[in-house]
Parts: structure tokens; sequence; C-alpha cells
């Protein structure tokens, strides 16, 4: 499929502190778009100026949220030369998303390709600085003018790109995470594994009362047992119990991070036993009570490794590590941003040179 290219003539204003850029705040020059009709397939893939986009009032995801999205980053490294971290997955989970959301799949080579090509023509908005890099979102929306609940028959798949400083103003230093009871992110057979703004939005109520006693993420609990781990937040989450670092299998409710599937991937390689499979909030209070849990850290796109110092359950706190960054989570972290950064070598070829 052809990628026509039409360049702005009014480039932006870089920012001048790329210490201060927060996350989410400023967009580049370009954006990629591409639209699909049923019977036509997707079609008219471009990249154009930034600008706003028209939508129909009865556009469906307006009224039925039928989308989805992604999230992944391209760094610039000390050499100049800037890499994406695993692209292929995200397109692959983007589909994958798709599949549960009733939305056509893209072609996914097609899709790196029109990335690389933005990221390229992009590339003096990708910053510079230590711990800097640009986010880039893909996503996909349902427009047709129809109130009615059925999937769509016409839809724009869109890549915008922003340039962002650390996710967590904390950096390493340890988050404090409280344990939910009361809500519940999503079930099994539900749109979990899915990466779809519906379930962010229905986490907003818990992050709001936990922002307002000062908790950084909440911990999602099952939506049937209320007992057993599932997510922290926008990251799954790891448990350092013993000799073993635990995460939560998959079971239909929890996204498949890219990040936690790197961690798992690199443990292994370190000969670390890891293990996915069902974790109850009160195995970790128990091990917290024996001494065996030393470590607990979330994983994602955004913040990386996110050490986590301190978990309220109930009305009781568990300080994991005395609120200090564990040596597992600090070498996961750099040895991930070193592959990012390429300060170390990629020997699992996660990254792809533009």
């Amino acid at each position: 499929m052809e990628l026509k290219i039409v360049k702005t003539e009014t480039p932006g204003q870089l920012p001048e502190d790329e210490s201060k850029l927060g996350f989410g705040n400023y967009f580049t020059d370009h954006m990629f778009i591409m639209e699909y009709d049923a019977g036509q397939g997707w079609h008219d893939g471009r990249i154009v100026p930034y600008a706003p986009i028209s939508l129909d009032p009865a556009a469906m995801v307006l009224h039925y949220a039928q989308e989805v999205f992604e999230g992944l980053k391209a760094y610039r490294a000390a050499d100049g030369v800037i890499r994406l971290f695993r692209p292929n997955e995200n397109f692959r989970r983007l589909n994958e998303s798709n599949s549960r959301l009733c939305i056509p799949a893209i072609d996914e080579e097609y899709a790196l390709a029109a990335l690389k090509e933005l990221v390229r023509l992009d590339s003096r908005w990708v910053p510079q600085s230590e711990g800097c890099s640009l986010y880039i979102r893909p996503f996909i929306i349902a427009v047709d003018p129809h109130v009615g609940v059925k999937a769509g028959s016409h839809y724009l798949f869109m890549i915008i790109l922003s340039p962002v400083a650390a996710y967590y103003p904390e950096g390493l230093d340890p988050v404090k995470i409280f344990v939910e009871t009361r809500y519940v992110r999503a079930v099994a057979g539900g749109t979990g594994t899915a990466k779809t703004g519906g379930n962010y939005a229905s986490s907003l109520k818990a992050q709001y009362e936990a922002k307002n006693i000062d908790f950084s993420q909440v911990l999602w609990l099952d939506g049937v047992e209320r007992k057993y781990i599932e997510e922290v937040g926008t990251m799954n989450v790891f448990f350092v119990i013993g000799d073993e670092v635990i995460t939560p299998s998959l079971e239909g409710s929890i996204l498949s991070g890219i990040t936690r599937k790197s961690v798992i991937e690199l443990l292994k390689s370190w000969n670390i036993k890891v293990t996915e499979r069902k974790l109850s909030i009160d195995e970790v209070q128990d091990a917290h009570r024996s001494g065996k849990l030393t470590e607990a850290f979330g994983t994602g796109t955004a913040a990386v490794i996110s050490p986590i110092g301190l978990l309220r359950v109930g009305d009781r706190d568990i300080v994991i590590g005395d609120m200090k960054i564990g040596d597992l989570s600090q070498k996961l972290y750099d040895a991930l941003t070193g592959i990012q950064w390429a300060t170390l070598p990629d020997r699992f070829n996660w990254t792809v040179e533009l």
C-alpha cells in the first residue's frame, strides 16, 4: 500500500526545557492517518501535518467506545541513532485488541513501515536528555455516524507522537500503592486483555480516590473473589518472594504487557526463577510477615520499572524494602533502559533502528 506524505509548512517550536516535558503535553508536527470502509478495506495511508480531526456528533466511538490503542517509545541514543523497542509486539497486540473489539485487522508490516517514516520525519522532536523519549500512540476509532449498538463499518487508524519525560515524577523512588477492594477493573471474558479506553475509564474513580490520599496508583484485585492480584493501574506487577519472582498469570482479565514479557525473558536469561500464577493479596501479606517479601515493582512502557515501596491493604500498610529500590528492580531497569538507549548490547534483538 502506498504511503503519501504531506509535510507541514509551519513547523512547531520545540520545548525549550526537556526536563519539564511531563507526559503527553506536547505533540509533533505530523501524524499518520488511514481509513477503513466496509467493502474497500484499509486505504489511503498518509502522513499529514498534525491537526484536529472532524467527527460527526453521532460517531460511534463517542457513544459506544469502540476503539483500541497502543503505546510505545522511540529513543535517541548517545550515538545519535533513534531506536524503537519491540514495535512488532505492539502492532501484534493492537490486532489482538482489534479482534476483541470487532475492529478489522491492520497490516502490521505496513503499520510499522508507516511508523518508521513518521518518526524519521519528526526526528527533531525525539528528546536528547537522559530519561526522555518520544512516546508513540497508535489508535483506531469507529467513526460511523450511527446511534445504535453494533460494530462499525468505518474506522480511522492514526498515530501521533509526543516528546515525554519520565511518567512518574518520583522516577525510580518507590511508589505507594493502594490495594483496591471496592471497585474492579475487569473480569475474565470482558475486555481486560484488550488495550481499549473503556478499561481505563472504569479505573478513574479508584485512581482519583487513591490520589486524594497520596497514593500513586491502585492495585487491582480480581473481579470475582476480590483476592487475587491482577494489575497496578497502568502496569503489570511483580513480587519477589524468597528466591522466586512471581507475576499474575494471564487469565483473561490482565493486559499482556510488552515490558512484562521482556522482564520475564530477562529473568529467565539470568537463571532467576520466575513464575506466572495466581497470587493472592493474602499470600503477599503472609510473605511480608515472614520476611520473604523483599521487592515489588510494576512494569510498563511509560515507566519501564516502577518500584513499589508501600502497599495499603485495608487499614494496614506493608512497607517493602524500607521504601528503597531493590537490587533486582534496579538491575532490570538498568538492563531494559540500557538496551533501549543502546548503552548495553541488544542480545535479544529487541530494538529496531531507524
